[in-house]
């Protein structure tokens, strides 16, 4: 019937759906509540409901009624942003409308998938009919190995596709991979955004609009994308305004597609917090956008600490079987790495990126039952 919902209950509470089939945002007063519960969160629980219903009062008087969910809406992101550079969780802030953090159902949700980055050493690179004639390995041989192992996704990095890219091999992939049981989990991509405006900029954007499409006709419905290091005799602060800048024009398109652009901690000017939070800050608040949690790349004193703070926006999940902290390589802790994207209520894939000495095809699979038992 129009306008009809179904409950549901989950381990967290009682939600709704839509006819759409989608959750309904948590309300007010139950986003109200959880404020309260943290440190010094009683008077900003009070600040919160004041704020949104002032501003989506004042936003529905010059709307018609459909703007009340948006005002709303709208209100929450920007206070909860403020909100959570309050406490301390968010390091950055940017104007009003930047993307903040990833709005989820307020339970955690986790499947295993493998990056085909994990046989680097293996798999040829953009290769052509002469070259993949030598490899040790292929795309389609990676993707049984991942029904081998009974995943529930496969990750196809862009690294390893053909140097030309056609519709009838996208194709092949997306019916080996359905017939295999597997989702095609996402891929990556190579780009850099902080170079400056010119020839190779333009093509850093072309190459992220082709992979935008690559990845709507196989579905993959995330690319990992880089943002990239300060060019020389450049500043930080433009080199993030820059990247943001290819970001959001990058979105609007990702948008009309139905792809997420997850940006990923990866060294330059993501090789912490605090500046990958910059960038987030100057983001487009686009539900087509999140931030890649790649568990080995921070580099500083505190990594696991250092994601804990990124984890609020985490749309996907890569976990190396190392950590560097201070630049030293140490085994990583799986179950604490799990721990925090479990605390951030994380829903979606965890993906293996195996970078290890041993050969892949033995090491790999211990792993795998390693992080299958934590998020089971």
């Amino acid at each position: 019937m129009p306008g009809s919902r179904l409950s549901l209950r989950s381990r967290r509470g009682n939600r709704t759906l839509d006819r759409s089939g989608r959750f309904d945002r948590p309300s007010i007063k139950s986003v109200s509540d959880r404020i309260a519960q943290t440190t010094g969160g009683y008077f900003l629980s009070l600040l919160f409901e004041t704020t949104v219903n002032s501003r989506a009062l004042n936003e529905a008087r010059m709307n018609d009624s459909n703007s009340i969910v948006r005002a709303t809406d709208s209100s929450r992101r920007r206070f909860l942003k403020s909100a959570l550079i309050g406490s301390g969780a968010v390091l950055a802030v940017g104007p009003a409308g930047a993307a903040g953090p990833t709005e989820r159902n307020g339970s955690t949700h986790m499947k295993l998938s493998l990056a085909a980055y994990s046989f680097h050493r293996l798999l040829p690179r953009s290769w052509t009919a002469e070259t993949i004639a030598d490899a040790k390995m292929t795309l389609e041989d990676f993707i049984d190995f991942c029904a081998e192992q009974n995943l529930d996704g496969t990750e196809l990095t862009s690294y390893y596709f053909p140097q030309d890219v056609t519709n009838e091999y996208l194709m092949g992939l997306k019916e080996r991979t359905f017939r295999l049981g597997l989702d095609i989990s996402g891929t990556a991509i190579g780009n850099d955004f902080c170079v400056p405006p010119g020839p190779l900029r333009d093509r850093q954007l072309m190459l992220m609009k082709a992979w935008i499409d690559h990845a709507a006709t196989m579905g993959a419905p995330v690319i990992r994308i880089f943002a990239g290091r300060v060019p020389r005799g450049e500043n930080e602060d433009a080199a993030i305004a820059r990247c943001a800048e290819a970001i959001n024009e990058s979105l609007e398109y990702a948008a009309t597609k139905g792809v997420f652009l997850a940006l990923e901690n990866h060294g330059g000017i993501t090789s912490n917090p605090e500046t990958m939070l910059k960038i987030v800050a100057q983001v487009s608040d686009s539900p087509w956008f999140g931030i890649n949690f790649d568990s080995g790349n921070f580099r500083t004193d505190d990594p696991y600490g250092d994601l804990e703070k990124i984890a609020p926006y985490t749309i996907n999940a890569q976990i190396k079987i190392s950590v560097s902290p201070g630049g030293e390589k140490e085994p990583a802790d799986f179950a604490r790495l799990i721990g925090i994207l479990d605390r951030a209520h994380y829903r979606g894939y965890v993906v293996l990126e195996y970078e290890g000495a041993e050969e892949p095809r033995q090491a790999i699979p211990g792993y795998l039952a390693t992080l299958r038992e934590l998020i089971s």
